[in-house]
């Protein structure tokens, strides 16, 4: 069954880029337009509270540390994620984008182009490097210590060093890379496999360790541009009419299409032996393996996102809240 388990008001319109779930499983969300808060996954309580500025353009969760980027001060915070306090501060230029990291490195930059890449240390915030022009590229993907970019609409993704700008691969795409602008591009598939969208009705696979590339080509259908999802060993690629089309991995064959009859937010997330997704118009949907829908609930009136908490639970950001909902078992 889904069931809601917690909600919390946010006093403010949610959205994907002001959440983001710790590893140990701490909620960490953007709230009353200006204030950062933790909260425990189990019952919504509140940790820590902070002031950190406006309208994020990104938030990420790493370790114990926690990077937010608000659109209001030009300036990366370092806070840790256990007490909320602020490890340090680096200021940036304006209209800095993308937040990536890589081990113990910090890639920011290169969103629409307006700046150049930059490079810094995620234990003290130090500038380590920077490119000497702007630079535009997809949100960049962590490669085991290293950064895969790509220029939208270009013909090559590329492999660079995370602790110096030294190109290590690079990769001819079978068609131009889609740009989900501020979203993720490139889709982890396994240690050594990544997903990416390009052109009209395709997908590619980059393999890093055999430097092979392979094209998933899917005609006649209306994909978006939304990097594609791994879920459960399949390949999921959001369209605009149905919902998705799921690929067998292994030889690219269409394994059927998920239509719920509403618009999707935000992504499809594994849950026991199903997959949930979210309508935008308040419903969640627990999907059997052969994409067939065995349960749904309407939780509120607008989702907006949908993220995994834990193997059992999502987050769900409505127009106003953030909730958290058991699905399968009671717990």
């Amino acid at each position: 069954m889904i069931e809601v388990r917690w909600e919390r008001q946010l006093h403010q319109a949610g959205s994907d880029t002001g959440l983001a779930v710790a590893a140990n499983g701490q909620v960490v969300v953007h709230e009353r337009h200006t204030r950062l808060v933790c909260l425990d996954p189990v019952d919504g309580s509140v940790r820590w509270d902070i002031p950190v500025g406006k309208w994020l353009r990104a938030l990420v969760a790493t370790g114990r540390r926690c990077l937010v980027l608000p659109q209001d001060t030009d300036r990366l915070l370092c806070v840790d994620l256990d007490t909320g306090e602020r490890v340090w501060s680096a200021d940036l230029r304006g209209w800095t984008g993308h937040v990536v990291v890589a081990g113990d490195t910090v890639l920011v930059g290169g969103w629409r182009g307006y700046t150049p890449l930059r490079a810094l240390d995620l234990a003290t915030g130090q500038v380590l490097w920077e490119t000497a022009d702007c630079t535009h590229t997809v949100r960049p993907a962590a490669v085991e210590g290293r950064f895969l970019i790509g220029e939208p609409a270009g013909s090559s993704a590329r492999l660079i060093d995370a602790r110096e700008p030294r190109e290590s691969s690079a990769w001819l795409l079978p068609q131009p890379l889609v740009d989900p602008d501020y979203r993720a591009a490139f889709t982890a598939a396994g240690r050594d496999r990544f997903l990416m969208r390009c052109g009209d009705h395709a997908v590619a696979e980059i393999v890093p360790s055999t430097g092979t590339v392979r094209e998933f080509v899917l005609p006649g259908s209306d994909l978006t541009q939304a990097a594609p999802e791994y879920v459960d060993g399949r390949l999921w690629v959001s369209e605009r009419r149905a919902g998705y089309v799921v690929v067998d991995l292994a030889d690219g064959r269409v394994l059927h299409r998920i239509d719920v009859r509403q618009p999707l937010a935000g992504r499809a997330v594994p849950i026991g032996s199903g997959v949930v997704i979210a309508g935008t118009a308040g419903t969640l949907f627990r999907l059997g393996a052969d994409g067939q829908v065995v349960e749904r609930a309407a939780v509120a009136r607008r989702i907006r996102a949908l993220h995994a908490l834990g193997p059992a639970h999502v987050l769900a950001v409505t127009k106003g809240t953030l909730l958290a909902a058991a699905v399968g078992n009671r717990e």
